[in-house]
């Protein structure tokens, strides 16, 4: 995982988010037309009972999201309702939407060595969650990727709930 010129070599795509205007017309799409099936209803998230940061510090910001497992990985859609956070950028700077971040997950036992080789190579961090199931983090290839690009080092418990989600579907 030391590899410098690609420090996310070997992870396994775990998830595609798009920020929307409106959740519910996303998934009456992807549900209707791609035959996506399995969005529960969308949740209310906020950063602060997260201990969301953003660009280091936890601040308010609110947003409905719901994912489904779809081949592989699967697809959370957001929708930013209030506050501040990379969501409410993107969709400030894309009124229409459109996919925000991909993320990629590994054991979080791995996950400290990879968010290293990433700010070694001077990627920024927009935000990072520390969470019961998973440690993430969010850093800036808007750039490079034209999109953020998420870590995701998942918890013994996190590769449960991962488990019983595919298996829902």
């Amino acid at each position: 995982m030391s590899n410098l010129n690609n420090p996310i070599a070997g992870l396994e795509l775990a998830q595609i988010c798009w920020v929307v205007p409106d959740i519910h017309a996303a998934v009456g799409f992807l549900t209707g037309a791609l035959g996506i099936a399995g969005f529960p209803k969308p949740a209310s998230m906020r950063a602060h009972e997260l201990g969301m940061t953003y660009y280091g510090k936890v601040v308010v910001g609110e947003w409905l999201t719901t994912q489904a497992f779809n081949g592989g990985a699967f697809i959370e859609l957001v929708q930013p309702v209030s506050g501040q956070s990379m969501f409410h950028d993107y969709l400030a700077r894309f009124p229409a939407g459109g996919i925000q971040h991909i993320a990629f997950r590994l054991p979080v036992g791995g996950f400290d060595q990879v968010i290293h080789d990433l700010r070694e190579q001077g990627r920024a961090i927009i935000s990072e969650v520390d969470h019961p199931v998973a440690r993430m983090a969010f850093f800036d290839t808007y750039q490079t990727l034209g999109v953020a690009t998420e870590i995701m080092g998942i918890t013994p418990e996190g590769w449960i709930a991962i488990e019983q989600m595919q298996k829902a579907r």
